[in-house]
Parts: C-alpha cells; sequence; structure tokens
C-alpha cells in the first residue's frame, strides 16, 4: 500500500510548514488526486487520519480529496478532451486519431489552511 508512504510525505510536507510560518495546527488540507496517479483515495485518507492522530498539529484537521475528471489527447492533431464515459474513449471527435492519457497522473497539494 503506497498510499501510507505518500500519507507520511504530507504529513512531514505539513509539519514543516506548520514551523514554516508558525502556525499551532492544521485544520483544513485540500488535495488534489490525479485520476492515472494510481492513488487509491481512500486507503490515501485512512492512511492520513491515522498518522494525523498521532500529531498534536494535524489532530483534527480535515483532509479534502478532489479528484478532476480524466482527460486525453489525441496523438493525432493535439486537441485534448475530458472523457464522457467511463474508460478512455475511442476515437478523436476532431480527426480520428488515438486518444492517450493527458495529465493527471499527480497527487498535489493544493491548499492548506492553519492556525
Amino acid at each position: 500500500m503506497h498510499e501510507l508512504s505518500l500519507a507520511q510525505g504530507l504529513v512531514r510536507q505539513l509539519l514543516d510548514l506548520c514551523e514554516a510560518h508558525g502556525a499551532g495546527r492544521v485544520c483544513r488540507v485540500v488535495v488534489e488526486v490525479g485520476p492515472f496517479s494510481g492513488v487509491v483515495a481512500a486507503s490515501f485518507r485512512f492512511g492520513f487520519e491515522a498518522l494525523a492522530a498521532t500529531e498534536a498539529a494535524l489532530r483534527g484537521a480535515r483532509l479534502e480529496i478532489e479528484a478532476p475528471p480524466p482527460s486525453y489527447r489525441c496523438t493525432g492533431c493535439g486537441k485534448v478532451s475530458e472523457a464522457a464515459a467511463p474508460g478512455p474513449p475511442g476515437r478523436c471527435p476532431g480527426c480520428g486519431g488515438r486518444m492517450a492519457p493527458w495529465g493527471g497522473g499527480d497527487l498535489m497539494l493544493r491548499r492548506v489552511e492553519m492556525e
């Protein structure tokens, strides 16, 4: 379960941010989990909540996970579009070329609220 190691990295990053900004605690954390990141959001949340409970500065912090829809880029004309249905789209609506995953392979810290 690599989600636990990702949650550990987030906890370290949040503790560093608290120290750098002189904050006593983190109230809210917003993380984006890209559709091609390979991260299981429920497992990531479980790991974060378990680890956050052991740190006074993170105890009670609310984790919000944003999950943007997958997008694909045509290998022929470069048109980018979101998938209308689960799974990759068939062919490019513009030129009929092959569609390939485009972006969305990231796990990104978007916002942190501290006090």
